[in-house]
């Protein structure tokens, strides 16, 4: 039931016209309480969509009653009208929810640069269908209608002492980080205030979907969306809350790894050794944005100079003469030097590894990513995005 499963929230996706295919376009999630608390993260690129310029200043009070969110259009550099579009989207979910508009969260994913009249009246039309096929079973049908080059609709759902979280992701590229990555929305039943909330959802974003890295691109409409129902009466334990938000977000991001565009390897780069972790999130994210090396990993080939190369152009402290490379268990690089033959790592596997020992501290850190192939290029050549 994705997001529908913690008490307190209905949900439904609709066909709106947005897509040419005629598939689920709009979606809605409604709290309907007790509580209305909220906290959202949201891109950090400076080039912001309509959808989040209005939501950066709902979420503000830390209170959200809905969300609608439309694929099929990311409502960016879309002017005034754009702007007066996801607005009036607000309003109409608030007439319809007997909730004040900016209560409303709004998000929108698709082609940037485009939206017309039509596009304003299908968003709206959608809304107000959404708002009637509204139910406790809708979660799937609110994550199929988020999708764009998605393959399949990413959810989760954890159980805690009382208290449930649900989910609900889309993504397939320009996952990269920015305090979020994606259009996610969570919600839960347990009875949280906003500030707790707000912690611990950026705690959870900070060590799953920022280490989120499939082409190094960032989206100007990404947001991740937490509403809190308190309709289980449960207040957890702060840590617990944190720990079970930061295991369910883990998962989607694997899933949102395993569907990146055209992949074929889904890559782990685990940095070690590292003087601080966030020199260790460095290097691993400078080997995840190198284009030679996923286009190696894609060509099974074991390029561990590669890795090397992309290490060096970062400002982390390591002896780049000490430094070792292992790739799916085999340590193919030593203390900076050729060590077990290349041709005996395994890339066949979807999964692959890779682990770089910097050998100038303790701390540690992983990056997902995946390669970069014909089939990458080809759908970003011929989808406008």
């Amino acid at each position: 039931m994705t997001v529908t499963a913690p008490k307190g929230f209905r949900a439904a996706g609709v066909p709106a016209g947005l897509k040419s295919t005629g598939a689920r376009d709009v979606a809605v999630v409604v709290n309907d309480g007790p509580s209305a608390a909220a906290a959202a993260v949201f891109t950090s690129n400076r080039c912001k969509a309509n959808p989040v310029l209005w939501s950066e200043r709902a979420i503000a009070d830390g209170t959200a009653s809905a969300i609608v969110l439309n694929s099929g259009g990311a409502n960016c550099y879309t002017g005034s009208f754009g702007f007066q579009t996801t607005h009036e989207t607000a309003e109409l979910a608030g007439e319809l929810f007997g909730v004040s508009a900016v209560d409303v969260l709004v998000c929108s994913t698709g082609l940037i640069g485009t939206g017309d009249e039509t596009f304003r009246q299908r968003v709206l039309e959608g809304t107000r269908a959404a708002a009637g096929a509204l139910s406790g079973g809708g979660g799937q049908d609110a994550a199929e209608a988020i999708m764009t080059t998605d393959t399949v609709a990413k959810t989760a759902v954890r159980e805690g002492a009382g208290y449930t979280i649900g989910a609900m992701a889309k993504g397939a590229g320009m996952l990269a980080p920015g305090l979020a990555t994606m259009l996610v929305v969570i919600t839960t039943d347990a009875d949280v205030e906003p500030p707790a909330l707000d912690g611990a959802l950026r705690a959870a974003t900070a060590a799953t979907f920022d280490r989120l890295d499939s082409d190094g691109c960032m989206s100007t409409n990404d947001t991740v969306a937490l509403l809190a129902s308190g309709a289980s009466g449960v207040t957890p334990e702060p840590g617990e809350f944190t720990r079970l938000l930061t295991d369910l977000c883990h998962d989607l991001a694997g899933q949102l790894q395993r569907d990146a565009e055209g992949a074929s390897h889904d890559v782990d780069i685990t940095t070690t050794g590292a003087a601080s972790e966030a020199e260790a999130l460095e290097v691993s994210r400078a080997v995840s944005r190198s284009n030679l090396f996923k286009a190696a990993i894609f060509g099974n080939d074991p390029n561990w100079g590669r890795v090397l190369a992309a290490a060096g152009t970062t400002n982390a402290a390591f002896d780049p003469h000490d430094l070792d490379v292992t790739i799916n268990g085999v340590m193919v690089c030593k203390a900076g030097t050729p060590h077990e033959p290349a041709e005996s790592v395994d890339l066949t596997p979807r999964a692959t590894t890779v682990l770089i020992d910097l050998h100038a501290g303790d701390a540690s850190a992983t990056i997902r990513t995946n390669d970069l192939t014909h089939a990458y290029v080809h759908e970003n050549s011929a989808y406008s995005s």
